[in-house]
């Protein structure tokens, strides 16, 4: 099917206009667009997420998940001008984090500004490939987007084992970011004992008294990088609630 032309530029993105006997040109409305489409499209927002918004989001009756929407959408209308810059979703699987993350940087594009998804594990295996020349992977390129880009959506972070090349490089992401106040919207499954989570499991199926000591985000991402991040992102706890993902299969 061949493309449609606009019919106010002719594809050109300007469009002719006449003001007081003068002819001039203005930026045409589709270029907006057309820019609009090409930020959506270099934020590589997975296809599993590509329809998350604000408006599909199910609040499943919470006020607490309501007063987070509210929040969220207040960040987007200030957006720059917010403090911290930016956002860490905390909660178990299911309860939405990944949907509001992208909800938020999708707005964000609307309004303007670019930004990038990218996976925490497949971004670390893509740095790592990056110093193979037999890999393909262009020298860098992952490790310099995750440092420069203008809004950067990290998701799932600290679900890679830790080692000291991991803890340096996860350290020097945030700090960079944290230093040149370039806001990250990050999400963990990791409980935090400062923000709430449980770091002390009873074994239900292992008899009484015995318990686990779960994995947490400062074992997965260093001492140094929770710090920054704490510094520059508003931590949301995500309320514990059924299962996010069922809740959407469910039929209506």
């Amino acid at each position: 099917m061949a493309e449609e032309v606009c019919p106010l530029c002719g594809g050109t993105g300007w469009k002719i206009i006449e003001r007081e006997g003068l002819s001039g040109a203005e930026r045409c409305p589709c270029a907006g667009a057309h820019r609009a489409a090409g930020m959506f499209e270099r934020a590589r927002i997975p296809a599993n997420y590509q329809n998350d918004r604000f408006e599909n989001f199910s609040d499943r009756g919470s006020n607490e998940l309501r007063g987070i929407l509210t929040m969220l959408a207040r960040y987007c209308e200030d957006f720059p001008n917010v403090d911290p810059p930016g956002l860490l979703f905390v909660g178990e699987p299911g309860t939405g984090k990944t949907h509001l993350a992208v909800a938020v940087l999708r707005r964000l594009i609307e309004h303007g500004f670019a930004g990038v998804f990218m996976d925490y594990q497949m971004l670390l295996e893509r740095i790592r490939a990056s110093y193979d020349p037999a890999s393909g992977e262009s020298p860098r390129e992952a490790y310099e987007t995750a440092l420069e880009a203008e809004v950067l959506l990290l998701d799932d972070l600290g679900a890679h084992r830790v080692t000291d090349w991991v803890e340096d490089t996860v350290t020097s992401i945030i700090t960079h970011r944290c230093n040149e106040r370039k806001p990250l919207i990050a999400t963990t499954n990791l409980p935090d004992p400062d923000m709430g989570g449980a770091v002390v499991e009873r074994l239900a199926d292992a008899g009484p008294g015995r318990y686990a000591i779960a994995t947490t985000l400062v074992d997965r991402i260093g001492i140094r990088a929770r710090s920054r991040l704490f510094e520059m992102c508003r931590v949301i706890r995500m309320p514990k609630l059924p299962d996010y993902r069922m809740n959407m299969r469910r039929p209506v």
